[in-house]
């Protein structure tokens, strides 16, 4: 698997809500194992009525305030952990300054919290889904406090599209720095030519998991013990088995009937509580996948 080229870095975005320290907890027990650095981002969000008013020079002491504040929960990280972690202040649309930042440096990745979809948050909620289905860069979505980071279980929803062979490449490349066992799962399907196919998609999955040395275990998805669409049941599932990352495609996520299901990656993050999500963008197929960190 090829390096893609970035700048070693993730991106937090933070406005110190109980959910984005938890992001950045999450961010810098990564970063210890990757030896990243972090770039921790707080975002004025954009009032042109502001600007038209002349109030935009009263931002110039509420940034001093706000990096301040960025500073004690900065110092104390960097003392305890020995990592680097930098700040910036910037004004603009939340979801376009976080896309456009950590395109246009070359980040690893952007870890951020999120209320999911019945409780909103400055950062979160809608932000959140808009920076998972524009950004290139992958998007590690964190609700709740982690005991321990560390990806020992990691779920792989598999389906019929090309572009699933991408979550399997990052899947396989987190496992290796974890020793994670890749937990490999689908619906069963009654459709015989359907069943054929996803088969042998799991199978070609399989191959590439031993070919790689990965631990993984493969589990299909009846309808007696998981009734309900595909989303609900990968959360099913993972909290039965105390998964600890889950690792999906954005828009281009389909059905094994071959159907773009858009919405399947934001019912993934809304539902699930515990569970860190990791979304990833597709790239057209034929492009290959290069992973960071």
């Amino acid at each position: 698997m090829s390096e893609r080229e970035t700048n070693n870095t993730i991106l937090v975005p933070i406005d110190f809500s109980e959910i984005s320290m938890n992001a950045l907890d999450h961010a810098v027990q990564l970063a210890k194992i990757y030896k990243n650095e972090i770039t921790l981002l707080y975002i004025f969000e954009e009032r042109p009525i502001a600007s038209i008013l002349g109030l935009g020079k009263q931002n110039v002491e509420l940034i001093d305030a706000i990096k301040v504040k960025m500073d004690t929960v900065i110092n104390p990280l960097v003392q305890e952990h020995g990592i680097t972690i930098k700040k910036e202040v910037l004004e603009g649309r939340i979801y376009k300054t976080i896309v456009s930042m950590a395109e246009e440096g070359k980040y690893d990745s952007i870890v951020m919290g999120t209320s999911g979809a019945h409780r909103m948050e400055r950062i979160m909620g809608s932000n959140a889904s808009k920076v998972i289905r524009h950004s290139t860069v992958p998007v590690i979505v964190v609700k709740d406090k982690q005991e321990e980071t560390g990806y020992e279980k990691i779920v792989l929803p598999i389906d019929l599209t090309l572009e699933t062979r991408q979550k399997v490449v990052w899947a396989i490349h987190i496992a290796k720095k974890f020793d994670s066992t890749i937990h490999v799962i689908f619906e069963t399907e009654t459709d015989e030519f359907v069943r054929d196919k996803i088969n042998a998609t799991v199978n070609n999955v399989k191959r590439m998991l031993s070919d790689e040395g990965v631990k993984y275990e493969v589990r299909s998805l009846d309808d007696e013990n998981y009734p309900e669409n595909f989303s609900v049941d990968t959360i099913q599932y993972s909290d039965e088995i105390n998964a600890d990352l889950i690792i999906i495609m954005t828009q281009q996520e389909k059905n094994f009937s071959e159907h773009i299901i858009g919405s399947y990656a934001q019912q993934v993050v809304n539902l699930s509580s515990k569970t860190p999500v990791m979304c990833i963008t597709p790239k057209p197929s034929g492009q290959s996948v290069n992973v960071g960190y």
